[in-house]
């Protein structure tokens, strides 16, 4: 099972835009419920995630609405949350370094 770095970031960015509320939740879910061992693995259940070098892997949200920048340790089971936001923030961040 993976472990989320944090839920919070989740929270305050849906409390703030709770419109993307439920689809965060079933992203949040289905991630926690996943057993994944590498990038090609999460493209099996996320077919439009986008992956980026160093084990960072987009995901599109509500539609391609938003977007989550996430960075995976697959040994560890762990996912470091980089980035939330809308289709247009996105477009103004490097999603290699954030």
């Amino acid at each position: 099972m993976c472990r989320i770095f944090a839920k919070s970031t989740l929270r305050k960015y849906w409390e703030k835009h709770p419109d993307v509320e439920q689809h965060l939740k079933t992203w949040y879910d289905t991630v926690m419920n996943s057993d994944w061992k590498s990038p090609n693995e999460v493209k099996q259940t996320y077919a439009n995630a986008s992956i980026l070098k160093d084990n960072r892997i987009i995901f599109n949200i509500k539609e391609n609405s938003y977007r989550i920048v996430a960075k995976f340790n697959f040994e560890k089971q762990w996912i470091f949350i980089r980035f939330i936001g809308t289709h247009q923030e996105y477009n103004e961040i490097d999603a290699n370094i954030i």
